[in-house]
């Protein structure tokens, strides 16, 4: 885990007469801002990241994370004078924000606290104590990441789940009801905002010396790996927000291809075609401007600077004569912190309309002893069941043609 040497200053603020109130949980990875954090923000990310798809030895994480730290140093001091991540204090403004139009609607019921999967003194097992002790006991966990997997919203899961168990001590658990925001690469206002940035760079910097079919828009996804230990990785939402970007842009500019960001680890198939390979590719197609957009980040980070940098440094020594443009990430911009904000209402609606439930974790020892039990009973009429297997077995094939059809539904609820 990550050292922490600084600890957050529980302060309680003073609680409002009513008790009903709402926590919103507001999380996001976090990045280093002192280059001595290197390797604990490596370990973290070893443990939480590429543990859900490489097989790698736990006992390598600690001297693979030195390793990593020393050519993070090379990246960010030597080829980048000095390079420190905005993320964090983005994500900062991004709270504030979107917290300021929530108490528009809300006032004091509801309150945004921020938590980073990797960086202190913002982990969730720092945060999650300081929710409690402000008198809240009710949360909305909100990982503010455009897709939904188990690399985003997953671990954001995870590691509030190990901090909630670490408060847990007695018999009723703090914690009376919890919301949840998967992502929003679906939403039709984000989806459009991604479009209108795209369309405004055109026309105030491009249209003037490019024909609209001389454009290349190279639409930055997350790199995934295919393969991730039977988790959801994010492929299929990420595409969907690419086809739904795209469709808005197209009839007018028709050269556009994703182009994911990778890690491109050894032994590990990443998503095709990384955003320099792309950007090659519209090029060769006719493209005389290419305008990076990153649409699957909200929050500016190293991938989407140095990565990206160095994407269009590569490409200006081999294809000359070609006008490279890089967009920001949607960070703090107003409309994105108003829909932020809106996706957040319907949950703190529900939170605040529910009855709190009692809920006491000591309870399912008991439920699994009784579980146990009762399997033990349920074995003793074993031959009884198997003198009807025949009769059963004639059943089974209508049975499984239900199966089918209940996985071809969860399929399009998938995509959906």
């Amino acid at each position: 885990m990550v050292a922490s040497p600084e600890k957050i200053d529980l302060k309680t603020s003073a609680a409002p007469a009513s008790n009903d109130r709402v926590a919103v949980l507001l999380m996001g990875y976090g990045e280093v801002e002192s280059y001595d954090d290197f390797a604990n923000y490596n370990e973290q990310a070893l443990n939480l990241l590429t543990a859900k798809f490489a097989p790698v030895p736990l006992w390598i994480y600690p001297p693979l994370a030195k390793i990593l730290a020393i050519f993070d140093l090379h990246e960010w001091s030597h080829q980048h004078g000095q390079f420190v991540s905005p993320h964090n204090a983005i994500f900062e403004q991004q709270r504030a924000g979107i917290e300021k139009n929530l108490q528009e609607k809300w006032g004091d019921k509801v309150k945004v606290f921020k938590a980073f999967n990797f960086c202190a003194p913002f982990l969730p097992e720092q945060v999650i104590p300081q929710i409690q002790a402000e008198g809240f006991d009710k949360i909305l966990i909100y990982p503010l990441l455009v897709v939904d997997s188990v690399f985003t919203s997953g671990i954001a899961v995870e590691q509030v789940n190990k901090a909630l168990a670490q408060t847990f001590d007695g018999k009723e658990h703090w914690v009376k009801g919890q919301r949840y925001i998967p992502s929003f690469y679906d939403e039709p206002a984000y989806i459009q905002l991604m479009a209108d940035l795209v369309e405004e760079e055109i026309k105030n910097d491009l249209a003037v010396a490019h024909l609209p079919s001389q454009i290349g828009i190279v639409l930055m996804n997350h790199g995934c790996p295919h393969k991730a230990k039977g988790f959801t990785s994010g492929i299929v939402e990420s595409q969907a927000l690419y086809d739904r970007v795209r469709e808005r842009l197209m009839y007018r500019y028709p050269l556009i291809s994703v182009g994911w960001l990778n890690h491109d680890t050894p032994l590990i198939e990443w998503t095709q075609p990384d955003a320099t390979l792309a950007a090659k590719n519209l090029i060769d197609l006719g493209a005389t401007a290419i305008v990076f957009m990153p649409i699957g980040f909200a929050t500016e980070n190293h991938e989407t600077l140095l990565d990206v940098d160095h994407i269009i440094e590569s490409l200006q020594k081999q294809r000359q004569g070609v006008t490279y443009r890089k967009l920001p990430c949607v960070n703090d911009h107003p409309e994105f912190l108003k829909m932020a904000a809106e996706w957040a209402n319907p949950q703190i609606e529900a939170l605040l309309s529910e009855t709190a439930v009692a809920v006491n974790p000591s309870l399912a020892a008991a439920h699994r002893e009784h579980a146990h039990a009762h399997g033990e009973h349920g074995h003793s009429h074993g031959d009884h069941g198997h003198s009807h297997g025949g009769h059963g077995h004639s059943h089974g094939g209508h049975g499984h043609s239900h199966g089918e059809h209940g996985h071809s539904h969860g399929g399009h609820g998938h995509s959906h």
